[in-house]
């Protein structure tokens, strides 16, 4: 069924106007045009809403049962139509954005600082996950935006290169090497590595640089995240090779973060959205400050 809402706001203005005249200045169209559009909604309803003469304009019975409703579609619409328009205009609303951990904690909060100012009321939802797991969420639309590194790639989704980041060295200030301004590869070979899982995004694509390279490590022990890592390093119970994000300088006393070289591993972070997809303005505006963060 077609709704036909330029007839039914013409019978409400002219209902509470008292008359064409009015309700057209206040429509802004002709009274030719007015009439064409009750005429068209009343011809469409099968029923007359308004009768009119020369000298006066009144409701039917059946207008009369009509107006309440009538009035209440327009004014949704209105409303409906009014909220969108400031949704454009001032960019507000609520987004989705996947991210990785160690990301959500280094690079998001400066940029939602700057986004908060400028957008009050916006509602941020972040989804902390895995690179895989962020791929997906943005691919299957749970997020609109997603922090991650790169994974397969997927012909539905646009990556653009936000920041690369070293891996590094991390241990207590006991250790041996804490001393060290840089650490080899060559020198981890009695550390107690605590590894990341082969299944990790992060284990994949260090092994496959270190194999490039003729560079193999093997772990003591072996966890599935960044932060049971450092938790691990923290107690004691081992040395680790992490994203320099996963430990800002000074922010665990008592632990070292040591830039690892010969060679140099940095990992992409790239920004991930649905290829082709319109981003909402709360999700346009936040996007465009990731990218000017570059």
């Amino acid at each position: 069924m077609k709704i036909d809402f330029d007839g039914i706001q013409a019978f409400v203005a002219i209902a509470e106007l008292g008359g064409f005249s009015k309700a057209a200045e206040q429509l802004h169209v002709t009274q030719t045009a007015l009439t064409r559009r009750v005429q068209k909604l009343e011809s469409y309803l099968g029923l007359r809403l308004l009768d009119r003469t020369t000298r006066y304009v009144e409701l039917t019975v059946v207008g009369r049962e009509f107006l309440p409703q009538a009035r209440s579609i327009v004014s949704e619409m209105t409303n409906a139509v009014g909220r969108l328009k400031d949704m454009s205009r001032n960019a507000k609303g609520s987004l989705t954005i996947a991210c990785i951990p160690t990301m959500a904690s280094h690079a998001l909060p400066a940029v939602m600082r700057r986004y908060t100012a400028a957008y009050p009321g916006n509602r941020i939802r972040i989804i902390d996950a895995s690179a895989v797991e962020v791929r997906n969420a943005v691919l299957h639309g749970q997020a609109e935006l997603g922090i991650g590194i790169p994974t397969e790639r997927h012909p539905d989704l646009q990556e653009t290169q936000m920041l690369e980041e070293p891996y590094m060295f991390f241990c207590r200030e006991e250790h041996p090497l804490s001393r060290q301004k840089s650490i080899t590869w060559a020198d981890l070979r009695e550390a107690e590595l605590i590894v990341i899982s082969g299944l990790s995004a992060n284990r994949v694509f260090l092994d496959y640089q270190l194999a490039r390279r003729g560079i193999s490590i093997a772990g003591a022990y072996e966890v599935q995240h960044l932060s049971t890592a450092i938790g691990l390093v923290a107690a004691g119970v081992g040395t680790a090779i992490l994203p320099s994000s996963t430990l800002e300088d000074g922010a665990r006393p008592g632990l070292c973060r040591i830039p690892l070289i010969g060679p140099v591993i940095k990992r992409k972070i790239t920004l991930l959205r649905r290829r082709n997809a319109t981003l909402s303005p709360a999700a346009s505006a936040f996007h465009a400050l990731l990218i000017e963060r570059e």
